[in-house]
């Protein structure tokens, strides 16, 4: 059986700043809260004998630091895999704005349709059937590459939740799950054959 760990990089923003919609232009670091996040998500690997055979993130700074710190902790000496599939999605005109000037755009239907559905908002680049087919061959991949391993991927929320289609039931997961995965938080999906299947969904360490 493969493993796969999806994890979200930890927090970027002060819990005195208003949080911003921050995609793939803007590379930030983490916080220190969001270190300490990375911190824990190494420990719960270590102590839950769930150990990677790679590490994959994307190429933005705050997936780097999560994986880099969550691997001290583990006692890991893993090379850092950097994927562009796994950079976070371009918000457009919304990009390093803040919640509410996002909302003053788009409207509070739109965000909810994203945050429930995955429907992109007017302005945003992203394609979902391309971030489904990203991971549906890097899920092939694994599977080949790492069979019977341990795989983790540390990304940013907008593409962690297209993750799901690798179950063959997207619609059925979005009725059951919240697509939101917090920060510091993580996903674990296995699979002995083609399909995969979620044993955990958004689970802080």
């Amino acid at each position: 059986m493969t493993t796969l760990i999806i994890a979200r990089h930890g927090n970027t923003f002060e819990d005195n700043e208003p949080p911003r919609r921050i995609g793939r232009r803007t590379d930030l670091p983490l916080t220190e809260k969001g270190r300490a996040q990375a911190r824990a998500l190494g420990r719960w690997l270590q102590e839950n004998d769930m150990r990677p055979d790679a590490i994959f993130t994307s190429h933005l700074r705050r997936t780097r630091e999560t994986a880099a710190l969550a691997m001290i902790e583990a006692r890991l000496a893993l090379h850092l895999q950097k994927e562009g599939i796994f950079n976070e999605i371009d918000y457009g005109p919304d990009e390093n704005k803040t919640e509410a000037e996002v909302m003053a755009r788009i409207g509070e239907p739109a965000l909810k349709e994203w945050d429930e559905k995955a429907i992109v908002p007017p302005g945003w680049k992203a394609d979902p059937e391309s971030l489904m087919d990203n991971w549906q061959l890097f899920g092939e991949r694994i599977r080949k590459s790492y069979p019977g391993c341990v795989v983790m991927v540390i990304t940013s929320n907008g593409i962690a939740r297209f993750a799901p289609c690798l179950t063959g039931d997207w619609q059925g997961f979005k009725e059951k799950y919240p697509l939101k995965i917090s920060t510091g938080a993580f996903c674990i999906l296995e699979s002995s054959d083609k399909v995969w299947a979620v044993r955990h969904w958004n689970k802080k360490p």
